[in-house]
């Protein structure tokens, strides 16, 4: 997963990525070269006493040194440009592939598992390759050309490094396959974590209105524990690994020091062959040290990735048409024919053969018992989920022909739960219609019963809103939601049940002015309470996914039991009879 993800995402980069490694080189050619020079001054240099000797090979070992400064200061530079570079197109990617999921894929991944794989996730992919395009390059490198120039210089000693480089591959193989199943482990365990502080930071009102403050946080405690016992173990394994590694190092300089003295002693290497020789095999060992540090990022880029590639292969369930058909013409007009409509994995639809239509101009009310399927009805029209039997025609055209977003454009969406965006008043009412003029912002604040309150805040238009809209009362985010699709100006409105923040006399002075201000548009309303839609021109009984009755509210009362059921319970005997 990693080297395909790496792979898709470092092609527009190739070139950057090829100079990164021609500098690398440049850089670990110029290192392996110097202590070949260090043995020449002391051969050459020290023993025989030619200052002269000493201080032009010294002169050139020092040029050496401040080119390959500079070499390895542009190679960093550029190898931090690719790795954020790829790090920002990741983002993009999955932000994007997230913007077109359906409902059904966000169930499937959960908005804090996804906000992990959009951020922690690439992270780990970006350092992974910042590292990679330095110590993996140079690693490699030094370590074959080490060994090559070690072996040149002291064939005597080479067998050291035929016993020393495999029992450190041994090592570090063993650190990989143990560890790469905790770092997956723990990526899913900080997924959790995300799920239990989102909930509690956004239900906190509940949690102490409930008391249930301490249960609360032994569960954020039971879920930290769990990660930092995770965590704690991933460590354990690299404080045994380390000094091992370490310990190998030592004991291989102890023995180059050791053979080698015996073999300078006699007469059979140079001093400065043995120094050269020492120098390589630290440089061997220390690019096999690098070697373990780019293990401890490679399993939780391996983990990371197949996070992020589950997102990207994940298909959407909803999605456009290989060829779509546009509408002859967009008049709001909705007509559902024999739709079904059931969850996945669930044993019964919550749809059942539903047909009728809705026409422009008409106020259509949907209205039944909780978990008669209201909302889900409603969903259907803008295509979040595909009917399962039946077909949902919007402007005259099956919603799985068009492309969506030509049918979203078409609808203006008030949903359930009111959502503000960070900004201000006038950015979110424009949210849809970025054009719109603030005579038009008014206009459609006034209808939605928004404007006193608006005009009373500082700034008006230019108050500041909170992200989620907090910083307004529950009744003034619905009216500025409402207020939002007015200014869209579509052909066709779907209310989902978004009137039951507001008092009576602003639900009756509401309607009464969406109803002036729609009349040439189809206007869907879900709502609870009888008296919100008792006035509209169609009403939708739906009773355990049936529609047990269709027609205005004078004529369900006559022959809908289930709808005078209702209108009973909340307006009393007198109205129903």
């Amino acid at each position: 997963m990693l080297t395909r993800l790496l792979r898709e995402h470092l092609r527009p980069y190739a070139a950057q990525v090829a100079v990164v490694v021609t500098l690398l080189a440049i850089q670990t050619a110029g290192n392996l070269y110097l202590p070949n020079l260090n043995a020449d001054i002391i051969n050459d240099g020290v023993v025989k006493g030619n200052v002269g000797y000493i201080f032009r090979t010294g002169a050139l070992m020092l040029g050496i040194t401040l080119v390959l400064g500079v070499v390895a200061v542009v190679a960093v530079y550029w190898a931090s440009r690719v790795s954020m570079g790829v790090g920002a197109d990741v983002r993009a990617d999955v932000y994007g592939r997230v913007q077109g999921f359906a409902a059904r894929e966000m169930n499937r991944f959960g908005t804090p598992s996804l906000i992990t794989r959009n951020t922690n996730d690439v992270q780990q992919i970006q350092l992974f390759l910042q590292m990679a395009l330095t110590l993996m390059v140079i690693a490699p490198i030094m370590c074959v050309g080490g060994i090559f120039m070690a072996v040149r210089e002291g064939s005597e000693l080479s067998p050291l490094l035929a016993v020393a480089v495999p029992v450190m591959a041994v090592v570090i193989g063993v650190l990989l396959i143990t560890v790469v199943p905790l770092f997956r482990s723990m990526q899913a365990k900080i997924d959790r974590i995300n799920q239990v502080l989102r909930e509690q930071i956004t239900g906190v009102r509940v949690i102490r209105a409930f008391l249930r403050v301490p249960s609360e946080q032994r569960r954020f405690e039971a879920a930290n524990a769990d990660l930092t016992a995770t965590s704690l173990r991933v460590n354990r394994l690299f404080a045994l690994a380390m000094p091992a590694l370490m310990a190998i190092l030592n004991l291989s300089s102890i023995a180059v020091f050791w053979f080698g003295g015996r073999l300078v002693s006699n007469g059979e290497m140079p001093i400065g062959n043995l120094t050269a020789f020492l120098t390589y095999i630290m440089q061997i060992l220390i690019s096999v040290m690098m070697a373990v540090m780019m293990v401890i990022l490679v399993p939780r880029a391996m983990a990371s990735a197949e996070r992020i590639e589950e997102v990207l292969d994940a298909a959407p369930s909803v999605g456009d048409p290989p060829r779509p058909a546009a509408p002859a013409s967009i008049t709001g007009v909705v007509e559902f024919r024999g739709v079904t409509f059931g969850y996945p994995g669930s044993e019964q639809p919550v749809l059942r053969d539903l047909t009728f239509t809705l026409r422009p101009g008409q106020a259509c009310a949907i209205i039944g018992g909780t978990g008669s399927g209201k909302s889900t009805l409603l969903n259907l029209i803008p295509r979040f989920f595909d009917a399962t039997e039946g077909t949902v025609l919007v402007n005259g055209t099956d919603v799985r022909d068009q492309q969506l977003e030509q049918l979203w454009g078409s609808i203006g969406l008030v949903p359930q739960r009111a959502f503000l965006f960070s900004g201000t008043v006038a950015s979110n009412l424009r949210f849809g219609r970025p054009e719109a003029t603030e005579a038009e912002l008014w206009h459609a604040l006034t209808v939605a019963q928004a404007r006193d309150f608006v005009a009373s805040m500082p700034g008006q238009l230019d108050a500041p809103v909170d992200q989620g809209g907090s910083n307004v009362s529950g009744g003034q985010r619905q009216r500025l939601s409402i207020a939002r699709a007015l200014v869209k100006r579509p052909r066709l409105y779907l209310f989902d049940d978004c009137f039951s923040a507001l008092d009576a006399a602003t639900d009756a002075r509401l309607r009464a002015a969406l109803r002036a201000d729609t009349t040439d548009a189809t206007v869907v309303i879900v709502a609870q309470r009888v008296s919100t839609i008792m006035h509209a021109d169609q009403i939708i009984m739906l009773d355990e996914g049936r529609i047990a009755g269709l027609g205005t509210h004078q004529q369900l009362l006559a022959a809908c039991a289930p709808y005078r059921e209702i209108v009973t319970s909340q307006l009393g005997e007198g109205v129903a009879a």
